[in-house]
């Protein structure tokens, strides 16, 4: 699966190219990330726990940056084997420009595979979970790099798929609870 799409960000060209290289940007960028160690050199190990439709799985793997032209370009490759839940690759090709007022144009090109009970999910869930991550990964990498954290805090009220009552509301009963009436 491909996707690609622009973003600008509200930083200098530099700043953004220096996030592309942090572990810990890059980790709180990554939705689900718990870990992620490394440097730019040398690449990256990552834990990484998703659940895609019904599998949910931790990823172990690596991210590693290839291609730099700093600070122009760079290609990010992340690995990661999620057990019997199977595997998931794919990379990113992430151009820098000068955008208007100090800000920087950030073109991504993705490609993503997965294979194992993932595969079996079928190529319409997994390439809308593919989309929703290239999508969230830039977000809060955007976030990151403006330095909103109210963004990043947004961001991962979703991804945990809370929802917590409005004050005053009573909590909701599950279905025994309904049928039982207490």
């Amino acid at each position: 699966m491909k996707l690609a799409d622009t973003r600008t960000i509200d930083a200098p060209r530099a700043e953004v190219w220096q996030g592309l290289l942090d572990a810990e940007t890059l980790k709180n960028a990554v939705p689900g990330c718990q870990e992620m160690e490394g440097s730019a050199e040398d690449g990256f190990t990552a834990v990484v726990v998703q659940k895609v439709g019904p599998v949910k799985a931790t990823f172990r793997g690596t991210v590693t940056l290839s291609d730099l032209d700093a600070p122009n370009s760079l290609t990010l490759r992340g690995e990661g084997k999620g057990g019997a839940a199977g595997f998931a690759k794919g990379d990113a090709h992430v151009t820098l420009s000068d955008g208007e007022d100090g800000q920087t144009l950030l073109t991504y090109e993705v490609e993503a595979k997965v294979g194992g009970k993932l595969a079996q999910l079928g190529s319409r869930i997994i390439d809308g979970f593919a989309k929703k991550m290239a999508d969230q990964f830039f977000e809060r990498f955007q976030a990151a790099v403006e330095g909103e954290e109210a963004a990043g805090a947004d961001v991962e009220a979703n991804d945990a798929g809370a929802e917590t009552p409005a004050e005053g509301d009573a909590p909701r009963k599950g279905w025994i609870g309904r049928v039982l009436g207490s």
